[in-house]
């Protein structure tokens, strides 16, 4: 298979998935325990997209200047601190370590 037929089949794959979602019956996502999976799910995916976007690079590892700048934000963000400052600060540390040579 060609690139573009695995992406085309996993499209098709996606949107059956999706569509199998409209036959699931009210009660059962009305239960607790679905709710409450499908929080935790979606915390779970969007954690693992953060991890991977930060610290990933092909196969391999890279901890560079995101790395700090992520966890000042996790900082800011556990002490409630408004959205556009997390961002101003994060930016911040990763700029101020990347003048200071840390990580490129």
């Amino acid at each position: 298979m060609t690139l573009w037929q695995i992406i085309l089949a996993a499209s098709i794959a996606v949107l059956a998935i999706k569509l199998l979602g409209y036959l699931v019956p009210p009660r059962v996502l009305e239960k607790p325990g679905a709710a409450r999976t499908a929080e935790l799910v979606t915390v779970a995916l969007l954690s693992a997209l953060i991890v991977v976007q930060t610290v990933g690079a092909g196969q391999g590892l890279v901890l560079d200047a995101r790395l700090p700048a992520i966890g000042v934000a996790a900082g800011l963000f556990a002490l409630r601190v408004p959205f556009i400052l997390v961002i101003v600060a994060a930016a911040a540390t990763a700029a101020a370590l990347r003048a200071l040579g840390w990580a490129a």
